[in-house]
């Protein structure tokens, strides 16, 4: 966490505040930003994770950091649906088991609706959309295997409002949170449980750096950007037993930006 992140948060770090002890998570888009600081949040609260991405140095440079031990790093396009077979293959090889899953690549872009080009609507789709699909198919015999487990699905702000200039984003967005819910209603006989995080302006790597270097944020009611440490102790807290009697549910963590007019 850089230091300006730190000191927007009064010097807020990684939490550990729930137990992850004994569970398997399979983690995508995990090279970097928010999903790398979600993968050391669950190896610090005892979890091991299977960390996926397309960006090959950065994740294997990650997982050494996590110890083998902890994580290891397998490379996964997570529109190719024999890409999730050998992810999930190699989680259980790995580590015996899978119990939970997060969807947390994705990619982002801001075009107005009328300069959008069906391609690039059909591109956001499968990866923010159709890649979570599949992984929920994939990692399902997996889940049922291991007595049940947990989904998380990492959606946006975008998917709980319209927002100018994204169009592709916010339908993708918003599909995802369409299919958390319906997923977790077909999975809950499975002891399965599905939930989404709808994180706002979060400080990663994703955003520009004119947007990570601004320091007046009025339209935010607490503020300040977020921080990736705290989507991750969300995500942690919906992978653990903590969580046991929550599914089909949203959750923000955005500063109060979809509570309403401030």
């Amino acid at each position: 966490m850089s230091g300006r992140t730190g000191e927007r948060t009064s010097g807020r770090t990684s939490g550990t505040a729930v137990s992850l002890d004994g569970k398997v998570v399979l983690l995508t888009g995990a090279a970097r930003g928010q999903g790398a600081e979600e993968a050391r949040q669950f190896a610090a609260s005892g979890a091991r994770v299977l960390l996926t991405d397309v960006r090959e140095e950065e994740g294997r440079a990650l997982a050494a950091e996590l110890g083998r031990e902890h994580a290891v790093f397998v490379t996964h396009d997570v529109t190719d649906a024999d890409d999730w077979a050998k992810a999930v293959e190699q989680a259980v090889t790995a580590f015996g088991r899978l119990d939970g899953l997060v969807n947390n690549a994705g990619v982002w872009r801001a075009t107005p609706v009328g300069e959008e080009t069906r391609a690039g609507f059909e591109a956001m789709l499968k990866v923010n959309l159709v890649g979570p699909f599949l992984g929920l198919q994939a990692a399902l015999p997996a889940l049922r295997d291991a007595g049940g487990g947990s989904v998380v699905n990492i959606s946006s702000i975008a998917g709980l409002t319209g927002i100018r200039g994204h169009a592709a984003y916010g339908s993708s967005k918003f599909g995802l949170r369409g299919l958390t819910r319906c997923a977790a209603l077909d999975l809950a006989a499975d002891r399965i449980r599905v939930n989404s995080v709808h994180p706002g302006v979060i400080d990663t790597p994703m955003l520009p750096e004119a947007t990570r270097a601004a320091t007046q944020w009025p339209h935010i009611p607490l503020g300040r950007m977020g921080t990736a440490a705290e989507v991750g102790e969300i995500v942690a807290f919906l992978l653990s037993d903590a969580s046991a009697y929550v599914t089909g549910a949203e959750f923000t963590v955005d500063g109060g930006s979809t509570a309403g007019r401030s």
